[in-house]
Parts: structure tokens; C-alpha cells; sequence
């Protein structure tokens, strides 16, 4: 059971895990160096636990102590109750969701165990806005694909801001670091994928005319906001694909644009 500890300093060494949430390059050192994370809000701290992440402790406004009460009485950690100012003070922002937990991370597997058994998989190539790469995963549970993979500068799916836009998405599909780029995409066409490559690029084809949810493996490559695919990665792929655009729009924010193209490879088009 949890023990229940009333914290009101804001210097307490046991918060050292909440303390400047809002510095992101602080946090990027940090987290994974210490081999945690934090999950914010009740359904992201009871998706990261039914995903099998143990709690390290837990940081709550004695508001959310009962409804967080089944999780506090099953809970081998320490529950930190503060004052929503202190709490402010200790992690740089108002925590408007009450509930905080830092978790423990735990190792990835390699790309290669992923694709033993995958068929759909999403491969990223410097996506490094936490936002994007949460909603990318959250699309990606949703629509059916297989696994992630991430070129090495990738931004962190377990940074908070990244689970939180996913809603707990990011522990539902599995992920793995590609460490040699874009040299380690031969890993994924030695498994048997077609490498798909998403671009705007009017010599691509149409993702209706590639057919992609057709085809036995498909590997989607997405690039970063605004920069695209890299040359280097465009020429590693088999094909590019695209999504035809109307209204003079050249391109869509590549968290919509990922949407609309795992639609299209995990199950396709609707019938008319």
C-alpha cells in the first residue's frame, strides 16, 4: 500500500524527481539518465501502470487522493500530497490535472525483435517536437500500425508532454531506436518491409495508387516538421508516396499527415 506523506517544502529531496518538469533540456538529460518518467493525469498514471511501468512515487493535491485512492492502496511507493501552489513551485507549471507519477522506465527492445512479428510499422527521422511525436503515437495505436521506429535524434516518447498529447498511447506501441541512420533502415527491408516514404514531393505517388494496405509489409517513413524526409532517407526508401492535396494546400502538419497515411496503409480506403 502507498504511504500517504504530507509534503509543504518545497526543497524536500523526495520531490527531486518533480522538480523543473518545464525545463525541457534539464529534463532530456535527466529522465532517461535516471530511469524514470512522469505521467501526468489519472488516465495516463493508470494506462503507464496496466502497461506493466512500476511507480517510483506519486505527487498529488489532496483534492485527487480519493479518486486516485484504488491506485494509492495498490501502489508499492510513496503518494506525496502538497498544496497546488507548492506543487507549482516544485515543478514549474500549474498542475492542472492534480495527479502526478514518476515511473520507471524500463529497456527498449531492438529493432529486430519489433519486427519479428510486425507488419504495419511507422519509422520516424528527426522528429523532435514532443507534441508531434505524441500525437503520431496516439494515431498510431488508434489506426492499427505495428511498432515505431526512431531515427537516433528523435525526440523521447516517454517525455511528458509527449505522453500526455499521446493519452497513454505511447505505452500500447512498442518502440524501438534505429542507432545507425539512415544506415539502419536495411534492418527493416532485410525483415521483408517496403519502405514507404511520406513526401509532398509531386514526383511521389499517390498513397490510393501504391495501395499500401495491400502489400504484406509496410514501413512508413515520416520526417520532421517542416524540414520533410531528409535526401539521405528519401533515397533509402523503395518508393514515395504521398497525399494528394486540394484547395493549392501543398502539405499537412505531419501529426495530421501521419493519420491519414496509417489509415491508409493499415486498412485503406473506405468503399463508396
Amino acid at each position: 500500500m502507498g504511504e500517504l506523506i504530507t509534503i509543504d517544502n518545497p526543497d524536500d529531496p523526495r520531490l527531486h524527481d518533480y522538480t523543473g518538469l518545464t525545463d525541457v533540456e534539464l529534463r532530456r538529460r535527466r529522465e532517461p539518465a535516471e530511469g524514470l518518467f512522469i505521467a501526468e493525469g489519472e488516465k495516463v498514471i493508470r494506462r503507464a501502470g496496466e502497461a506493466g511501468y512500476a511507480m517510483r512515487s506519486m505527487l498529488l493535491s489532496a483534492k485527487w487522493v480519493d479518486t486516485m485512492r484504488d491506485i494509492i492502496d495498490e501502489a508499492p511507493a510513496p503518494v506525496y500530497v502538497v498544496a497546488p501552489a507548492l506543487a507549482e513551485r516544485v515543478t514549474g507549471y500549474h498542475v492542472h490535472r492534480g495527479a502526478l507519477a514518476s515511473m520507471r522506465r524500463e529497456p527498449l527492445p531492438t529493432a529486430a525483435d519489433l519486427l519479428r512479428t510486425a507488419r504495419r510499422v511507422v519509422v520516424m527521422e528527426s522528429v523532435n517536437d514532443h507534441t508531434n511525436i505524441g500525437a503520431i503515437f496516439r494515431s498510431a495505436a488508434a489506426l492499427g500500425m505495428d511498432a515505431v521506429l526512431l531515427s537516433p535524434d528523435c525526440a523521447d516518447p516517454l517525455y511528458r508532454r509527449s505522453v500526455k498529447v499521446s493519452m497513454g498511447a505511447v505505452f500500447s506501441v512498442p518502440y524501438a531506436r534505429l542507432d545507425r541512420w539512415p544506415a539502419g533502415l536495411e534492418t527493416v527491408r532485410e525483415a521483408g518491409f517496403t519502405l514507404l516514404a511520406l513526401t509532398p514531393d509531386e514526383r511521389a505517388k499517390a498513397l490510393d495508387e501504391v495501395a499500401p494496405h495491400r502489400m504484406d509489409r509496410v514501413a512508413l517513413m515520416l520526417g520532421a516538421e517542416g524540414d520533410g524526409l531528409s535526401r539521405r532517407a528519401l533515397a533509402a526508401s523503395d518508393e514515395w508516396v504521398r497525399i494528394p492535396m486540394s484547395h493549392g494546400v501543398d502539405s499537412l502538419n505531419v501529426g495530421a499527415a501521419a493519420a491519414v497515411a496509417f489509415y491508409a496503409v493499415a486498412t485503406g480506403r473506405p468503399s463508396a
